[in-house]
């Protein structure tokens, strides 16, 4: 007997993938957990194991394919399911079932694979109402066509009770059509993927909903960056890098600390501030599949070396695709430091739902007139560092964001002072 496969639910918020690879073929002999297809999402790339333990009879994908949860990915014969069938329940079981009330099945997802769902959606199809063909109740694409060639039209399905009030989404505007640029000359067409057009919904998210306000400031970081060379030897000998995002990283916490304003999300559904006690930083990485941000938990209860060494498996893990969901998930406020690339200040978008992010940019040694031993002033070269400070106007104001951004700064020029806070 058949046994479809549909995408498991992957963790929250998580909707939909594309498949990156299907690790089978039609014929394979599989075990329960063994890894057979890869899926990428908006979070990570995750390996998606086999539920059953038999023969892979159909693949209804393939690498590319955009799918949903709950999708039919492939088919299995000869397979148990990780759950007992229905029909190994126990007499009393099924009777309690059979006496409980009737649920609508017009509001469960009908088994189908990725391409069934779009045609079907290409074509007004309800799923709901067109007769399965396939095993454990699969509308294929025959099933959609033939009731379309019947010429039966779309049943009036009544309107689902109001859902929970989600977080608000960005406005959807239409975009004028483009115009056909191959007449203009060569082009190249190349597909966004998951993380791309990941990032690009939840930048549009951010910018719809967020008054930006940016606070823009350098640090003097000469004694850090002196600090910095003279400990980073004996850090990357245990594995750590130590650089300067480290030093922000528990600079940030300790601002959060003094303003938990700045560690909140504002929740507007319900007239609130959620402050939250717990301090865990994302970090913007540079990938190759584009701008991914990753979590370091607990950032106020750990050392600069335990930062440095978590912080480089964190971004060498990012940046090969082998982070957990867990490790991209439940950041306070976010850290993105474009220095590296050499850019100066520039105005980040904050990552919401947090409300407020930290900008970096690239240190350079900068003529700056200071008071020295022996003379009132003199002009003398200090490294400078570029930092901006993009807040929610609607939960944070001005002056507040300046004070926070100061209180950072003096950490940064202040090595010493910073070591105070180390646990």
């Amino acid at each position: 007997m058949s046994r479809p496969f549909k995408l498991p639910d992957l963790g929250e918020g998580i909707h939909e993938g594309e498949i990156i690879a299907v690790i089978v073929s039609v014929g394979d002999q599989v075990t329960e957990g063994d890894p057979i297809l890869e899926v990428e999402t908006d979070k990570a790339a995750v390996e998606i194991p086999s539920p059953f333990t038999g023969t892979v009879e159909a693949i209804m994908v393939k690498p590319g394919d955009l799918v949903e949860v709950g999708d039919v990915l492939m088919t299995f014969g000869n397979g148990e399911p990780v759950e007992k069938d229905t029909a190994e329940k126990q007499p009393d079981q099924v009777k309690d079932e059979a006496s409980a009330p009737s649920i609508d099945r017009s509001k469960e997802p009908v088994p189908a694979s990725p391409a069934t769902r779009r045609l079907a959606r290409e074509l007004g199809i309800d799923l709901h109402q067109v007769p399965p063909s396939g095993p454990e109740g699969l509308v294929t694409v025959a099933d959609v066509r033939s009731f379309v060639e019947k010429g039966k039209k779309p049943k009036e399905v009544p309107e689902p009770a109001e859902p929970t009030p989600k977080a608000a989404s960005a406005p959807r505007i239409a975009a004028p059509p483009l115009p056909d640029f191959a007449k203009w000359g060569p082009v190249e067409e190349i597909p966004v993927r998951s993380i791309r057009r990941a990032t690009a919904k939840k930048m549009a998210l951010a910018w719809s909903q967020i008054p930006h306000v940016t606070t823009q400031d350098v640090a003097d970081i000469t004694k850090l960056e002196e600090f910095r060379s003279k400990h980073k030897g004996g850090i990357e000998a245990k594995g750590g890098k130590l650089t300067l995002t480290v030093f922000a990283l528990k600079a940030a916490a300790t601002a959060l600390k003094a303003y938990p304003n700045f560690n909140s999300t504002l929740d507007m559904a319900a007239s609130r501030i959620i402050i939250k006690h717990y301090f865990h930083l994302g970090v913007a990485v540079d990938t190759d599949n584009g701008l991914v941000v990753s979590v370091i938990r607990e950032v106020d209860r750990k050392s600069i070396t335990e930062l440095a060494i978590e912080l480089n498996d964190l971004v060498q893990r990012t940046r090969a695709r082998k982070t957990t969901l867990e490790e991209m998930q439940g950041s306070t406020f976010t850290i993105t430091n474009i220095g590296a690339a050499g850019g100066g200040h520039f105005s980040p978008i904050i990552n919401y739902p947090e409300v407020a992010i930290l900008g970096m940019g690239s240190a350079r040694l900068q003529p700056v007139v200071m008071k020295t031993k022996g003379k009132d002033q003199a002009i003398v070269p200090r490294l400078i560092m570029p930092l901006t400070l993009a807040i929610d106007h609607r939960a944070l104001d001005g002056a507040d964001a300046t004070r926070f951004l100061r209180l950072i700064i003096d950490a940064l020029e202040d090595p010493d002072e910073l070591l105070m806070t180390m646990v």
